[in-house]
């Protein structure tokens, strides 16, 4: 559970920078096809997002079960 755990938390953090970097483009200098990538990497967080949550989920009732 922890590798798989990270990958998807390390997906989160790479999709974030994505989408930090895509959106200083749009808003700084009007490009719009970087518009595009950072909703793109925001629907990707969304969907990690909710991955992960599933994962700490069941982690947590594994733990409560010891």
């Amino acid at each position: 559970i922890g590798e798989i755990a990270m990958s998807i938390h390390d997906e989160i953090i790479a999709q974030m920078e994505i989408y930090v970097t895509e959106n200083k483009k749009f808003v700084e200098k009007g490009v719009k096809s970087s518009a595009t990538r950072a909703r793109k990497a925001l629907a990707e967080i969304a969907k990690l997002a909710k991955a992960r949550r599933a994962e700490i989920s069941q982690a947590k009732e594994e733990l409560e079960k010891e």
